[in-house]
């Protein structure tokens, strides 16, 4: 799917985003025949869904941590500052190398919203995704994902889902300014130099100031700057080796030119849909494939139809328990069985929100044959939204590929 073809101009009031609900798998398993599409989508039609977009934020301390603040690109406001996620789950399982941060949403969940998943755990909840820039991985994360259990599959995308009691140890349970006086309780987890996404675990032997998570970033950010940073950066240590540093401040920002481009995710409520604005006839036929069968056929018009509304959303949300995925076509499509149970407590996982293309188009990746592209990532998160073992628990993502033989 083309990450330009349902871009367009669409200047609306758009409001903070504050909130997403949970919500559940539908209960009837996915069927190929036409009338049980069609249902889907009248399903689909009734059920009004919140859309993610992005734009610049709008000063530079909107989207620190301790602001809670849904963003994509950049580095992740990590919720839990110093239990970051470690090991292999910072990596792809396919090639190896390091995940890049792709968007987090900041969902908290409240007993009146949803008696299972609320209490007081969730007061403060995000979620984060976190992906491989290599389009050959994602080909091989859809194989991947289609195992009876996919949960011990070799992905190339990772979701984590963090949470946090309003009275904790890292953030106020007074309220926010949001006048940039706002700060974080205590101090947070020393970060790579060359990411700023993973904990930098490593530490330049010379300079003792430069952190890495993995042996790749090290090597690179040693070829590129810091082969002529390093004794600069170790004389400026031996000076202030006298009074007490904190790393978290002292660690520079990541250096890599590789980091998508910064947004502030904010949200509006899809509007109803208007047949005059519609977007489908001028390209609901562009990036069909010559051998897609009907039921495809159908489903894309569906689809690119109810994007049309808004063509610039890069996610979608909804308040009903019974929604289901706005789906780009009808194979390729999970049913119940496809999708994992929370590894953690064993109850279901069900639909929270998806990601479409367009977010790739805000980052400026090509558009050709080579280039990093789905049709949609699609995010399941416990039911329960148990608390676990873990600061950071792992959730499922389903991914739709454009074309689903690729």
């Amino acid at each position: 799917m083309s990450k330009e073809a349902i871009i367009n101009a669409n200047d609306g009031s758009l409001v903070n985003f504050t909130n997403t609900r949970i919500t559940s798998l539908d209960d009837e398993e996915f069927d190929d025949e036409d009338d049980d599409d069609e249902d889907e989508n009248e399903d689909e039609d009734q059920s009004p869904v919140t859309l993610g977009f992005v734009e610049k934020p709008k000063h530079q301390w909107s989207l620190l941590r301790h602001l809670f603040p849904s963003k994509a690109g950049g580095t992740p406001a990590w919720l839990n500052p110093i239990n970051l996620p470690s090991g292999k789950s910072c990596l792809c399982g396919i090639c190896g190398e390091p995940l890049q941060f792709l968007l987090q949403a900041y969902a908290p969940i409240s007993e009146e919203e949803s008696p299972l998943a609320g209490k007081e755990s969730t007061f403060h909840r995000t979620i984060f995704v976190f992906m491989c820039t290599s389009m050959s991985c994602l080909l091989q994360d859809q194989h991947e994902q289609w195992k009876r259990h996919p949960e011990k599959g070799s992905r190339s995308i990772k979701v984590f889902r963090c949470q946090l009691p309003c009275h904790n140890q890292f953030y106020s349970s007074e309220g926010l300014k949001n006048d940039g006086s706002d700060k974080p309780l205590g101090t947070a987890a020393p970060l790579c130099s060359w990411c700023g996404t993973w904990k930098g675990d490593k530490v330049c032997s010379n300079c003792k100031r430069a952190r890495y998570c993995s042996k790749t970033h090290q090597t690179i950010h040693w070829s590129s700057i810091h082969k002529s940073q390093c004794r600069t950066l170790d004389l400026k240590l031996q000076a202030s080796s006298s009074g007490p540093t904190d790393s978290s401040e002292n660690v520079p920002k990541a250096a890599s030119n590789a980091i998508w481009p910064e947004y502030e995710i904010i949200i509006e409520d899809e509007p109803e849909f208007d047949s005059e604005t519609s977007n489908v006839n001028r390209y609901g036929n562009a990036l069909r494939n010559e051998n897609e069968d009907e039921g495809d056929a159908k489903s894309w018009a569906h689809f690119t139809q109810r994007i049309a509304r808004a063509p610039e959303q890069v996610l979608r949300y909804s308040e009903h328990e019974t929604s289901e995925p706005l789906w780009p076509m009808l194979s390729g499509r999970p049913s119940k069985a496809d999708i994992p149970k929370c590894s953690s407590c064993g109850h279901n996982r069900v639909f929270e929100f998806q990601i479409l293309p367009q977010l790739l188009y805000y980052f400026g990746v090509k558009n050709d044959s080579n280039s990093l592209d789905w049709a949609t990532i699609v995010v399941y998160t416990c039911e329960a939204s148990c608390d676990g073992s873990l600061a950071y628990e792992e959730e499922f993502a389903w991914v739709q590929l454009a074309s689903q033989s690729k």
